[in-house]
């Protein structure tokens, strides 16, 4: 008998199955193939149609954001939300080194210099305290802008990620910044349908970017979303993924270097979809949440919840076993049994590419790299 065979039958049960069980599969149970024959036969299934329109429209009305401008994927609207913050070749960014790798990836696109700082244990995210330290120890305002007295680089932006769709505490990570004055682009990738203190997640920095990924809460196969308030912003954003075409019945003419990032119509019309059927997903969810909740409550592995303040959206639910140790033998142990499980990302910090970014003390960061572990989360 296996250590964790409580789990692994559990999980079974829940997901009704003895066949394998994934991770976090897409389920389609609305309008998707309608829509998207629809956008077939309308034969606009590239980035201009009338899909892409309706679903930033919804995405913009679900988040209550002002605008939202749809991309090829999450990485893209990070990207882009970056540049229009204003990061350069050669500033600084600060994020989290527990993060998937598309947000230092972003970072580097643009010739910046990922800059780490701890977590919070509980939420997952950025770690106030310990941004407001590194911040007061390494940084100083000249002429409104923050530079790093260490490199002489500018700070020019803030990057928390809502990791796993619990909420990082995003009002004091605004409060820290505005006192530096550097612009927060949040990190939302993974948390639509999250919220923190009744406000949507995404929407409290200057902007949001969101992913629609294969495996994420909805998806449209591949694509992301930018979402703010900022109507310069947001027309900017339009422009610079549209390879910044100035409009023209049939000159080619670009006024600035611009990206191909506009999301497919194609890929829209299955986002429409799954769009109305998202706050079923979120309920199915938070009731799936609720069973592992109650399942590990008197158990030694702890269920991840998430801080006070946080409404999750219950994207990936998470465990946290005692030891590294313990770790990889409920990873050997699950995945033996067809059950799905995955460690938390090797942090950031770690990943040869960035290994020599400057850092902070990350015990936090490190104690959850060796204990967390992501368990079988799709909507049954």
């Amino acid at each position: 008998m296996g250590k964790y065979d409580d789990v692994i039958a559990f999980v079974k049960k829940l997901h009704n199955t003895e066949d394998f069980i994934p991770l976090h599969a897409p389920k389609f149970i609305g309008n998707e193939k309608k829509y998207v024959s629809e956008c077939i036969d309308s034969t606009f299934v590239s980035s201009v149609g009338a899909f892409v329109d309706k679903f930033e429209k919804q995405v913009a009305e679900f988040t209550g954001s002002k605008y939202a401008i749809a991309t090829v994927n999450g990485t893209a609207a990070l990207h882009i939300s970056l540049i229009l913050s204003g990061v350069s070749k050669g500033d600084e960014v600060i994020t989290q080194p527990l993060t998937f790798i598309a947000t230092c990836n972003a970072i580097n696109y643009i010739g910046a210099h990922p800059v780490f700082v701890d977590v919070d244990k509980k939420s997952l995210g950025l770690s106030v305290e310990k941004l407001e330290g590194f911040l007061r120890r390494n940084a100083e305002v000249r002429n409104n802008e923050c530079f790093n007295k260490s490199t002489n680089r500018r700070i020019k932006a803030v990057v928390p990620m809502h990791t796993f769709g619990f909420s990082a505490d995003i009002d004091g990570l605004v409060a820290v910044c505005e006192k530096y004055n550097i612009p927060l682009v949040e990190d939302a990738a993974e948390s639509l349908g999250s919220y923190y203190k009744d406000r949507h997640t995404g929407t409290f920095g200057c902007l949001g970017a969101f992913s629609f990924n294969g495996n994420k809460i909805i998806t449209t196969g591949g694509g992301g979303m930018i979402v703010t308030d900022d109507e310069i912003l947001a027309k900017k954003a339009k422009h610079i993924t549209t390879t910044a075409k100035i409009s023209h019945p049939w000159e080619y003419d670009h006024d600035m270097v611009g990206y191909n990032y506009r999301m497919p119509n194609i890929n829209a019309a299955l986002g429409c979809a799954q769009m109305e059927v998202l706050p079923e997903f979120l309920k199915s969810k938070k009731q799936l949440a609720d069973e592992y909740k109650s399942f590990f409550k008197n158990k030694s592995i702890q269920f991840l919840q998430g801080s006070q303040d946080s409404v999750p959206n219950h994207w990936l639910n998470a465990v946290v076993l005692n030891s590294l140790e313990e770790r990889n033998k409920f990873l050997q142990e699950t995945n033996d049994q067809g059950v799905m499980t995955r460690p938390i990302w090797k942090l950031m910090s770690r990943v040869k590419m960035f290994q020599n970014a400057q850092k902070t003390n990350l015990e936090n960061s490190e104690w959850l790299e060796s204990r967390v572990v992501n368990i079988p989360s799709s909507v049954v």
